[in-house]
């Protein structure tokens, strides 16, 4: 029973990171044709830079829930940032 939790957690967390790729790259897509229409169709006025801002954030938000904090200064980063700085003083 608790391999199967463990399976279901797993399979959950893959869903929830494959969904952030797919957003990411959706995003990537869409903005990239608003920004060729925009240059396109008026040059002088870039106004394709408010859904590119805005979905971003909603981006960021996804990435966020989906990672976390954590992956940029986390426990993790801590820890090798530790160890190195522990290496680089030891006495030689």
């Amino acid at each position: 029973m608790d391999d199967q939790a463990s399976y279901e957690r797993a399979k959950k967390r893959v869903q929830a990171i494959r969904g952030f790729y797919i957003h990411a790259t959706v995003y990537a897509l869409v903005n990239t044709f608003l920004a060729v229409l925009n240059i396109a169709t008026s040059p002088t006025a870039f106004w394709a830079i408010w859904p590119i801002l805005g979905w971003g954030l909603g981006l960021a938000m996804h990435g966020i829930a989906v990672f976390g904090f954590s992956g940029l200064w986390g426990k993790e980063w801590e820890e090798r940032k530790i160890k190195e700085l522990m290496e680089r003083n030891r006495p030689q």
